[in-house]
């Protein structure tokens, strides 16, 4: 197994996705890329942290690739927005790679190149040194599958995001290839 890290807004947005991809084992919701040790929800959304809202994806490369995954972050959120996803506003909402590796910032530097015609502006994403990880409160986890399903934000918010990813990249939806 490996680990990949990334911010692209709200986490329990970047979380649903990512669950949804064959060949990931599991993802956790926290707070990287800031100057507080151990920040709390409420720290973070007040934007005075430095952190980003971030998840933190265990994988099998055998099954999917570090680079299929910055394929799909890049095509599930809008990587041309800085510091804000939405009508989420502030450097905890921006996008970001933390490679683990020097072999993780090379595709990261490879993706960017690759999805910036799929986009009509610059891609702003930023790739930050990895850092020290702040796992999110456990009702962060598993968003999407509980609570998730009933907050309006996420229902407008998480539907279209899986939708692209189960038409764009339907073979590595378990979604989908469950339905097959």
């Amino acid at each position: 197994m490996e680990t990949a890290t990334f911010a692209g807004g709200c986490f329990w947005c970047t979380e649903a996705v990512f669950k949804d991809v064959i060949g990931v084992d599991g993802v956790e919701s926290g707070y990287i890329g800031g100057h507080l040790p151990n920040p709390t929800y409420k720290q973070v959304c007040g934007g005075d942290t430095g952190h980003a809202e971030a998840i933190r994806i265990t994988f099998d490369p055998a099954q999917v690739s570090y680079g299929d995954l910055l394929d799909i972050f890049f095509a599930t959120h809008d990587p041309t927005q800085l510091n804000r996803q939405g009508n989420d506003v502030g450097t905890q909402y921006r996008s970001a790679i933390f490679p683990h590796d020097d072999g993780q910032r090379a595709e990261a530097e490879a993706a960017i190149e690759r999805n910036a015609a799929n986009w009509p502006a610059r891609i702003v994403t930023t790739i930050e040194p990895l850092g020290e990880w702040y796992t999110a409160e456990d009702y962060h986890q598993e968003y999407w599958d509980g609570e998730g399903q009933r907050n309006p934000y996420c229902l407008a918010v998480i539907p279209p995001k899986l939708q692209k990813l189960r038409k764009s990249f339907a073979a590595r939806s378990k979604a989908v290839t469950a339905d097959a």
